[in-house]
């Protein structure tokens, strides 16, 4: 059971606020996830949507690469939502099962290569060390460019976030959906 009141229709929203529930629909398609929770607080959840919508469609990153990172995340805060949401994505930008599998069964770098093992090691040591490496950094750097390894970093930011969000608000994903990532123990 969700721990936030989930705000999942206009009508949930004042009338002075209703804006930001439009802002989130209308960028999303709808507002699902951690965003039932932050609207909660109105101006944060417009404000972290508007970041949001840089970091997931606009990002200098390949999708695929996008997704890794977004699920190495996933994967490192045990969200279960998180996962659940992006591991779909990830397959649709190419991910291969056996990348999916390496994060999700954490046996990555392992079974990993070229670029997402890059991907993987940085933002895991972000998170793990909360430090990326002098020669790690520069290894990013020579391959992506400044522009993406920003991109990159604040997308594990980003993510980290909103799956700070979803754990504090227990929440998970609808009911009937399958949990995709094995469920952590508290």
């Amino acid at each position: 059971m969700a721990r936030f009141p989930r705000v999942t229709t206009r009508e949930q929203v004042s009338p002075e606020h209703q804006q930001h529930y439009d802002y989130i629909a209308g960028s999303r398609g709808h507002v699902v996830g951690p965003f039932t929770v932050l609207l909660n607080s109105p101006d944060v959840a417009q404000r972290i949507a508007h970041v949001g919508t840089y970091i997931r469609f606009e990002n200098t990153l390949p999708g695929a690469l996008r997704e890794l990172a977004i699920l190495t995340v996933a994967r490192e805060w045990n969200c279960q939502f998180e996962w659940t949401a992006h591991q779909p994505i990830g397959e649709s930008e190419g991910l291969s099962a056996e990348t999916i599998a390496a994060v999700r069964d954490r046996t990555a770098p392992d079974g990993l290569s070229g670029d997402e093992e890059l991907v993987f090691r940085y933002v895991s040591s972000l998170l793990e060390k909360g430090r990326v490496p002098d020669d790690l950094f520069q290894q990013a750097q020579e391959r992506f460019g400044t522009r993406t390894v920003t991109d990159l970093t604040a997308t594990a930011g980003y993510y980290s976030m909103l799956a700070c969000v979803l754990n504090a608000g227990a929440v998970t994903p609808d009911t009937g959906t399958p949990h995709l990532l094995p469920d952590a123990e508290y």
